[in-house]
């Protein structure tokens, strides 16, 4: 591998072939199979001396030109919803009215991670991938200078962690909130939630820590400077920006599809078991006062737990593809091409649908606050409330909270 190794291990391709146009190669041949060799000489404008035998010019890169003007243009718009949409969500999670509740807290955090992660690594990647395929000429040479670099990579990487664990903990908390509601009475309390949210930080903080000890800044043949992993630590980088990517992609898929599966079943069960079942009593007052209790713990139950249901939904539809696009390209580039004759059009072809599904990925990061606001009805009313400022509309709905939480203890989801 190349000093050129970049963060998860997929910069370095992305940013290589990026680096080139079919305008300026030529249609020379290289004794070497290993396409990195080719992409590293090009990166370095060496292409024209190289020699590669499996390699011919592409006739029109269409797939990549539009997967990266997919990429360009969709990326703002991204980053603009989501820096809006979670900045309202966590103020509307740290409300007066639902901060009170665990499952706001995890989400309050979870907003607060993918803000971190908009500003810390899409508008960061989007300034160096992005902006530069518009106009060549823009340098972004301040992401780049020693000891910077290495603090906005370790920051990108601290908050795709914690959004990744911070799904995983609302999913346990709340497999546990349905399909063991005794038991929730003593585990997910306001201070285990603080608790476990702190672990999760502290975890994230540590555990990518070896992100910015191993990278450093590089020159290129022209003098371009490049911020990736030390040359000297290549295969060790490798190995765990690999772990990384498993860890914030894979275990979590594993966790949260399992869990959602148990909280789906065990959600069938009870409405199965509510249809055949009638409360009988001869206080007339008691029985409307236990269904309205249990009406009202029923729809913030089913409310949080289809909040749940969306975001785990589709934080698995956004980020598989990347993923899976990710390995077929990079085990396919590494070990495949060395042995197959291989077109660099076939190459910047699934470079093109990469960008697309990393820009779909993206998306990950800014469709909690509509997720939120389909199914959550107190989050709509919290909403409504921020921008109309109904004080006696928020007064009565506090009142109601605060009255439903007396009667319910801690079963407040």
């Amino acid at each position: 591998m190349h000093p050129t190794m970049g963060e998860n291990g997929l910069q370095d391709i992305e940013a290589l072939s990026s680096s080139f146009t079919t305008d300026n190669m030529t249609q020379t041949e290289c004794s070497s199979g290993d396409i990195y060799d080719l992409l590293f000489n090009m990166l370095n404008k060496n292409g024209q001396n190289s020699t590669c035998d499996n390699f011919q010019k592409p006739s029109d890169p269409v797939t990549y030109r539009d997967g990266r003007l997919f990429y360009v243009f969709l990326t703002p718009v991204i980053l603009i919803i989501g820096i809006l949409g979670n900045s309202l969500s966590l103020n509307v999670f740290m409300s007066k009215n639902m901060r009170g509740m665990c499952a706001s807290a995890y989400l309050a955090a979870l907003s607060a991670s993918d803000l971190s992660t908009l500003i810390f690594y899409v508008t960061v990647e989007w300034l160096r991938r992005g902006i530069v395929y518009i106009y060549p000429e823009t340098k972004m040479a301040f992401l780049e200078y020693n000891g910077f670099c290495q603090i906005l990579m370790y920051l990108s990487y601290v908050s795709r962690f914690l959004s990744s664990w911070l799904v995983v903990a609302f999913t346990v908390e709340r497999y546990i909130g349905v399909c063991h509601p005794l038991r929730r009475r003593h585990i997910c309390t306001k201070s285990s939630t603080r608790r476990i949210i702190t672990v999760i930080c502290l975890l994230s903080c540590t555990l990518v820590l070896y992100k910015p000890i191993l990278s450093g800044v590089y020159y290129s043949a022209d003098g371009t400077q490049y911020c990736t992993s030390n040359k000297r630590y290549d295969f060790t980088s490798f190995v765990l920006d690999s772990a990384f990517a498993v860890t914030i992609t894979l275990v979590p898929f594993l966790i949260i599809t399992i869990l959602n599966i148990l909280i789906v079943r065990k959600l069938m069960y009870t409405n199965k078991r509510q249809q055949h079942y009638t409360v009988r009593t001869n206080n007339i007052r008691n029985v409307k006062s236990a269904n309205i209790i249990r009406t009202e713990e029923s729809i913030i139950k089913l409310e949080f737990t289809l909040i749940l249901l969306a975001v785990s939904f589709f934080f698995i539809a956004f980020n598989v593809p990347y993923f899976t696009i990710w390995c077929r390209n990079f085990i396919y580039n590494k070990y495949i091409s060395q042995t197959d004759s291989v077109s660099l059009e076939d190459i910047e072809y699934w470079q093109g649908i990469l960008y697309i599904s990393r820009t779909i990925f993206y998306m990950n990061y800014c469709i909690n606050f509509f997720l939120y606001s389909i199914t959550g009805t107190y989050f709509r009313r919290e909403v409504k409330f921020l921008f109309t400022l109904k004080r006696q509309a928020s007064y009565e709905f506090r009142q109601s909270s605060r009255n439903a939480n007396t009667k319910l203890a801690v079963s407040w989801v």
